[in-house]
Order: structure tokens, then sequence, then C-alpha cells
């Protein structure tokens, strides 16, 4: 399977807990191209139609949904988790969702 950096697959994240985000849902893949080739985990973002603007949230638009890329919750998954590819994100998200990982994790 490719997968590609800000590629939305539909996710299988159970089981969580506490306060993690469940249920097989929407997910953008955050990690690199290189590491989605060699490594057999990646690191994904879960996408929302439930929340709030927060810092850490990027607004997005997908399958005819409003919703969030919630950057607080990113986690690395096996691939195995992965289900089926649903799209990709365009690049105006993909801007805002470089700038706020850059916040949350260099500045």
């Amino acid at each position: 399977m490719v997968v590609r950096q800000y590629d939305v697959f539909l996710v299988s994240l159970d089981p969580a807990m506490g306060h993690e985000i469940k249920k097989s849902r929407p997910c953008c893949i955050i990690s690199p191209d290189e590491m989605n080739r060699h490594i057999a985990t990646v690191i994904i973002a879960p996408m929302t139609t439930q929340s709030h603007p927060y810092p850490s949230r990027v607004a997005v638009a997908f399958a005819r949904k409003d919703g969030w890329v919630v950057l607080d919750q990113m986690r690395a998954v096996d691939k195995r988790r992965l289900i089926k590819k649903l799209g990709a994100l365009d690049r105006a998200v993909t801007g805002k969702i470089k700038a706020v990982v850059k916040e949350m994790l260099v500045d």
C-alpha cells in the first residue's frame, strides 16, 4: 500500500484509553514520505467533526463535511490499522498543518 504525507485514510484507533480519540475514523498522514516508504508505522492525526477552535486544531472541509485535523492527538500507528484511503488534503490545509506542527514542536 502506498502511503503519502497528507493522504487521508480511514484508521482503526481502538483500543484507546481516556481522552484519546476512538473508533475507526479519517486520519491525516503526518509522517514524511521517506518514513512512510521504509517504516512499518506512520504518524497520523485524527480528524473529527466534533470540536472547537483550538490552536492545535486545523479546520478542514473533507468529504463534504466540515471538521478538524486534531494535531494534539498525533500518534504513531502500525500500517495494518489503515483500512482504506479516502483521499488527500489540499495545499491550503497542508500549509496550515505544517505551521501548527512547527509551532507545537519546534518553536
